[in-house]
């Protein structure tokens, strides 16, 4: 059973490799042990994002309820033929993930199949809530690794980090979210028409959930610092782009951060982190 739980993190690696350079980046900086439970968070949350995503043409439904299923299975029996399964219940019972965030986020996936847009900011921060704060949450709970003080202490800063991804997320993939998938999660966004008022509405929100996310930042404990510290300016410079680019471009291309500036982002987080500047 240790090589097949050793060939279950790994896959669930290379899953986090292939479909996020930036977030592949970041997780190498954590030690051997938290490295390997977040790539197995991110492999379960990603296998089900991708079958509401791009799994065209089959039963989106039915292999999101089987994936649930399974899932469930596997942690009744210990064991499952699925390794990214197998790898994030292990991982869900040695740091004592709460079964409240796995079903608020499969919840934000079941929205993924039946709704094309949110009406209101309630809507949208329960999709986020379960899409991202919960996702935030479950990295929390293993950095903290059974320190309760510490965790209730950077749960809301996790949750609005997670928020600030997730919409920062939303305006970089507009176009895409819009003309493939069918999908606006900003209520603000009315007829899929998005003008720089609006635009700069929803940034100034962002940064305010950043802000409270960059004091949380300050107190993770060892390397998870460091680490999120690369995320968290990742994200920032790629906030940075949006609000330099017109809101019609958002509509017609995909913001990116180029590798180059990615290198300097982790120089800089590098600098920061070892000169104890957070």
């Amino acid at each position: 059973m240790e090589l097949f739980a050793t060939t279950s993190f790994e896959i669930s690696r290379l899953i986090t490799q292939n479909y996020s350079t930036s977030f592949s980046m970041a997780t190498r900086m954590f030690g051997r042990e938290v490295r390997e439970a977040i790539y197995s968070i991110y492999g379960f949350v990603r296998l089900a994002d991708e079958i509401v995503d791009s799994f065209h043409g089959f039963d989106k439904k039915n292999l999101l309820q089987k994936f649930e299923s399974d899932y469930y299975e596997a942690c009744r029996e210990n064991i499952s033929t699925n390794p990214v399964l197998y790898a994030f219940q292990l991982t869900v019972k040695k740091y004592g993930i709460s079964d409240l965030y796995v079903q608020a986020f499969l919840q934000s996936m079941k929205f993924d199949l039946e709704k094309s847009s949110y009406g209101s900011k309630s809507e949208m921060n329960e999709y986020i809530y379960g899409s991202a704060d919960v996702v935030g949450l479950m990295c929390l709970r293993v950095f903290c690794n059974g320190n309760e003080k510490l965790f209730k202490e950077l749960e809301i800063p996790a949750m609005k980090l997670g928020s600030a991804f997730q919409k920062v997320n939303f305006l970089r993939d507009l176009k895409n979210d819009i003309e493939s998938l069918g999908r606006n999660y900003f209520p603000e966004i009315g007829d899929n028409m998005l003008n720089e008022n609006i635009k700069q509405k929803i940034i100034t929100e962002i940064e305010s959930d950043f802000s409270i996310a960059r004091q949380g930042i300050t107190k993770l404990p060892g390397r998870s610092k460091f680490a999120v510290l690369i995320a968290y300016y990742y994200y920032k410079r790629l906030l940075e782009k949006i609000k330099l680019t017109p809101a019609g471009t958002i509509l017609e291309t995909r913001v990116r951060v180029s590798n180059i500036r990615k290198l300097a982002l982790l120089l800089k987080a590098t600098f920061v982190y070892k000169l104890r500047l957070v």
